[in-house]
C-alpha cells in the first residue's frame, strides 16, 4: 500500500507541472514564432514581427538617412510590441485566479484572432498588419517564458543562443549532465524556430497574405493542448484519491 501511495504521489507531481510549460506546447509556439517573423519580412514590407532589435536598427538607419516616409514602418510595430506587453500584464492580473480557463489560453485566443484578421488585410495595410503581429508576439513572449522549468523564448533566438552556449560551456567545465540537458533543450528550440521560419518563408511566397493562418492554426493547437494536459492532471488526481484508504 505504501508503494502504491508513493507511485501515485510521484504521478501527480509529474502531471501537475504547469500545463503552459510543456515541451510539446513549446514546439507549437516556437514554430508559430518563426513562421510569423519570416511572414512579416517576406510578405509585409520587410518588417520583423518578432525581432524588434532588427526594427530598432532599421528605424535608426532611416532616421539617420532622413527617410521619414519609412520611419513609421518600424516605429509603429515597436509601439505595438510595448502595448502588447502592457496588455498582457493586465490579462494576467485580471484572470490569474480564473479556474475555467488558464489566463495564458486567453492570451492565445487574442493572438489567434489577431493573426486571422491579418490574413484578410491587403498589402496596402501592411503597417496595420505588422502592428497586429508585433502586438501578438509581445503577448506570447511575455506570457510563455519557461518550458520544463527552463527560461526560454518562443519568438526570438538571441537569448536562447546565449543560454545554450553558456550551458554547454559550463557542462564541459563541470561535467554536470543537467547542464548538457538544458543546453540541448535550448538548441532544439532554436532549430524548431528555424524550421518555422523556413516554412513561413516558403509558404508566404506561395500563398501570400493568407499564409499567416497556418501560424494561427499552430497557436490553436497549443490552445487545445493546454486543455488536454489539464484534463490529464485532473484525472490523475482523481485516481490518487481512489487509492487512498
Amino acid at each position: 500500500m505504501k508503494n502504491t501511495k508513493l507511485e501515485d504521489i510521484m504521478t501527480t507531481a509529474k502531471v501537475s507541472t504547469q500545463m503552459s510549460e510543456s515541451m510539446t506546447l513549446a514546439v507549437f509556439l516556437t514554430l508559430a514564432g518563426g513562421f510569423q517573423d519570416a511572414y512579416s519580412y517576406n510578405c509585409r514590407g520587410k518588417v520583423f514581427a518578432n525581432a524588434q532589435t532588427g526594427n530598432i536598427v532599421l528605424l535608426g538607419q532611416n532616421l539617420a538617412q532622413g527617410n521619414w516616409d519609412l520611419v513609421l514602418r518600424y516605429l509603429l510595430p515597436l509601439a505595438a510590441f510595448l502595448a502588447g506587453v502592457y496588455i498582457t500584464e493586465w490579462v494576467h492580473h485580471l484572470y490569474k485566479d480564473y479556474t475555467r480557463i488558464h489566463w495564458r489560453q486567453i492570451v492565445l485566443v487574442i493572438e489567434i484572432l489577431l493573426l486571422m484578421v491579418v490574413g484578410f488585410l491587403p498589402q496596402s495595410l501592411n503597417g496595420l498588419a505588422n502592428m497586429m503581429m508585433s502586438f501578438a508576439c509581445a503577448m506570447q513572449v511575455n506570457s510563455f517564458r519557461k518550458f520544463r522549468g527552463i527560461p526560454c523564448a518562443t519568438t526570438m533566438c538571441i537569448g536562447n543562443m546565449r543560454s545554450a552556449t553558456e550551458m554547454l560551456c559550463k557542462y564541459h567545465i563541470t561535467r554536470d549532465k543537467n547542464l548538457l540537458r538544458k543546453s540541448r533543450h535550448y538548441y532544439l528550440v532554436i532549430l524548431i524556430f528555424a524550421a518555422g521560419a523556413a516554412a513561413g518563408a516558403l509558404l508566404s511566397i506561395q500563398l501570400g497574405e493568407r499564409s499567416i493562418w497556418l501560424a494561427a492554426l499552430l497557436l490553436m493547437a497549443g490552445f487545445v493542448l493546454m486543455f488536454i494536459k489539464e484534463d490529464i492532471r485532473k484525472e490523475s488526481n482523481s485516481e490518487t484519491s481512489r487509492t487512498e484508504p
